[in-house]
């Protein structure tokens, strides 16, 4: 009746299978500590051989409710700590009852699920590489406060435990028993409870690690020179890192190294105080929320209702340049048959060839075997011929951002589809609506924005044009999710949401520079800010020549609408870069930068003859703000005219897509956080000093006025 099921076998071994009613996974809550307590108290005074714990329910233990945490405050944080004192003694009777104590791992442990795993003897896992196991508390800008800390350091010592909290790695089980994390494998649920039972009867007095009498943690203690050399470098490799922006890494580092120098006791304590320090910060309740808002895009929240799940079996891709040749090693890894086309035999078999190269690398890493490389080039059909695209069920076109090119080669490519299939097109700015045009089924046209590289960027940027179905969603929908990539979806316009508002970045980077700041300190100050890289590097990454050709293909496309693109920052930099003096990219001769064959990039010299302007006076908030606020702005807009569907869908897709500052939870979040009269305010303050695209929109200032946040 509790959620934890007691069963006693013919040799005294207590199977506990945990099965909290009314929740789809179990969760650490009130029932569930009230729940431990009273196992533990009748495994206490029971006649046990052995316990083994294990989950009545598809995943094995959640975490905390991190809807409780998120709503924590300074006044209900007291009885908040108090809970987390009670699961703290709860686990640690558990590891001292006196009995063996083996989790039998049936599916996914993460946080304070692994937290309890760690408190048992012995730990065997599902083979699933579905499962994960691991603490990846960081991610939500906590630390593990239920021990985690503590029995990892002392499992695996701190230069193994360190990186696996700091990084919040999510294992496979295969991985976890490399890592240590793990003991044993077992194939299936009846060999992972007989083996369970096998190590009871081989153990039936065993104590945990640290509670022997002379234990050492493995490595060291921070006192150890070597140990005391590691930390000595950490806290700048982590700043170097962070950038001070993310508190739970530090926090993580301070726990794991103080409580490495005490006993387990007051390990524990230490640990429990710098949890209860970072639950109440800004950037814990704005990852936490992230975590909610991407649980709903990941569970469908975005997809139509009412149309059966459905999967890709055979997909054909035109072109095979990056981006083509991406897509087809991500379809190709999860089973799917791919045929690859260009214009000759040797583009296509190069874009095939990327796939051996990526392969390789896990090869020689040992992540995979030779026969698992060798299936999935099986897979993946290089062609110039059309109707090698038979029996196709999705048609993907990943040509040059050329609107009559993509429009030729999806009509004729079309024709050779399966019936039923959908087309979709990789286009990054123009709109789906004027390329569904090309086939005779707009109605099966959608976009699908891949993120480069397509083997490491996890989002995929759906786009619904105009007379694109629901059917043809839901579809596209269950492809990305098929690939193991996150949806967001969006409406059609110029740009999307991802590369408008990403081109807002580009925009303000060039506007500096304009303006005469050095072009050095923007860059660094937006890295600064928590984007990943400043915006001069990011335009030489994809090269000013392909900029200027996406700014003239959009002045073309609005000329024919009757309208006009307005001239900005990106295009009167670019024109200088590119037309006077040639450099237009790092893949060509050199951009912002000089990219030396042997050493570090440098910064164009004559960007300074040609820009800098030192009398010009800028503070570091304001080159900040104005970075982060542009994109923010637009990312309003982009709501307000129903590019966005959803707030969720702009948060995920900011942080996944652009980069956005892991720590703001978003771009719209962002907003939150600052407070969005303090953000009004500030925003105006911006549009009298340099512009009126600092301006707040409509939606803005009528959820200011109302005391609304963006949810």
């Amino acid at each position: 009746m509790n959620g934890f099921d007691y069963q006693k076998d013919a040799e005294n071994i207590v199977t506990i299978s945990m099965d909290l009613p009314g929740q789809p996974v179990n969760t650490i809550n009130k029932a569930f500590i009230d729940g431990l307590e009273a196992t533990l108290q009748r495994l206490e005074r029971d006649e046990v051989a052995g316990v083994i714990l294990t989950s009545g329910k598809d995943s094995f233990l959640a975490g905390g409710d991190l809807k409780e945490i998120s709503a924590l405050s300074a006044d209900t944080l007291p009885a908040f700590a108090a809970t987390l004192q009670r699961l703290k003694s709860c686990l640690r009777r558990l590891e001292t009852l006196d009995k063996p104590v083996v989790a039998a791992i049936n599916s996914t442990a993460l946080g304070g699920g692994y937290e309890l795993c760690l408190a048992c003897h012995h730990r065997i896992a599902l083979r699933d590489d579905k499962s994960r196991i691991g603490l990846p508390e960081v991610s939500l800008g906590l630390l593990p406060g239920g021990g985690g800390i503590v029995r990892l350091v002392r499992l695996l010592g701190l230069e193994k435990a360190l990186p696996l909290l700091m990084e919040g790695t999510r294992l496979s089980p295969d991985r976890a028993l490399e890592a240590g994390l793990i003991e044993e494998l077992a194939a299936d649920r009846e060999t992972l409870l007989s083996r369970a039972r096998a190590w009871i009867r081989d153990n039936p007095s065993p104590r945990q690690p640290w509670d022997e009498k002379g234990y050492r943690i493995p490595g060291g203690t921070p006192a150890h020179p070597k140990v005391a050399q590691m930390l000595m470098a950490a806290p700048a490799m982590l700043r170097k890192k962070t950038r001070g922006l993310l508190p739970a890494p530090e926090a993580i580092l301070a726990a794991a190294s103080e409580g490495a120098l005490v006993d387990f006791a007051a390990a524990q304590r230490i640990e429990s105080s710098y949890f209860l320090q970072l639950v109440l910060t800004p950037e814990a309740k704005n990852q936490i929320r992230f975590f909610f808002q991407l649980n709903g895009i990941t569970g469908g929240s975005s997809r139509p209702e009412g149309f059966a799940k459905t999967s890709v079996n055979r997909l054909g891709i035109l072109g095979a340049g990056m981006m083509g040749a991406g897509i087809a090693y991500v379809a190709a890894k999860v089973g799917i048959e791919v045929v690859l086309l260009d214009r000759t035999r040797q583009q296509a078999e190069k874009g095939k060839a990327y796939s051996a190269q990526v392969l390789d690398r896990q090869l020689s890493k040992g992540r995979i075997t030779r026969e698992q490389k060798d299936d999935l080039l099986e897979r993946i059909q290089p062609t110039t011929e059309m109707n090698d695209f038979a029996g196709c069920d999705l048609l993907i076109e990943a040509v040059f951002e050329d609107r009559e090119l993509k429009g030729r080669l999806t009509g004729e490519a079309e024709k050779n589809l399966a019936e039923g299939a959908f087309v979709a097109s990789n286009t990054s700015t123009l709109p789906i609506t004027e390329l569904a045009q090309a086939v005779r089924r707009p109605e099966n046209f959608i976009g699908l924005h891949f993120f480069s590289p397509v083997d490491k960027m996890p989002l995929v940027e759906i786009i619904c044009g105009q007379k694109t179905s629901p059917q043809t969603l839901a579809k596209a929908f269950d492809f990305v999710q098929q690939l193991r990539k996150t949806p967001i979806v969006v409406n059609d316009s110029l740009g999307f949401f991802t590369s408008r508002v990403f081109s807002t970045f580009l925009d303000e980077g060039a506007a500096l520079l304009e303006e005469g700041v050095d072009p050095l300190l923007i860059d660094n100050l937006a890295r600064l800010a928590g984007m990943p890289v400043g915006p001069l590097t990011v335009m030489d990454e994809v090269s000013q020549q392909l900029l200027v050709k996406v700014r003239k293909a959009n002045r073309e496309l609005l000329q024919e609408r009757g309208e006009v693109l307005e001239e900005n920052a990106t295009d009167r930099v670019l024109a200088v870069l590119t037309g006077s003096h040639g450099r237009e990219g790092k893949a060509y001769n050199g951009g912002f930068y000089d990219y030396p064959r042997e050493g570090r990039k440098t910064i164009w010299a004559e960007l300074y003859t040609l820009f800098r302007k030192p009398e010009v006076e800028i503070s570091r908030r304001d080159i900040q703000d104005r970075i982060l606020f542009r994109q923010a702005l637009e990312a309003v807009r982009c709501l307000e005219e129903g590019v966005l569907r959803s707030v969720a869908d702009g948060n995920v897709g900011s942080i996944f897509g652009i980069g956005f500052p892991a720590h703001t939870g978003g771009q719209l979040q962002f907003i939150n956080s600052c407070g969005l009269q303090r953000f009004v305010a500030r925003a105006r303050q911006l549009e009298q000093l340099y512009g009126e695209r600092f301006a707040p929109p409509a939606l803005l200032l009528e959820k200011a006025a109302n005391h609304e946040l963006f949810i």
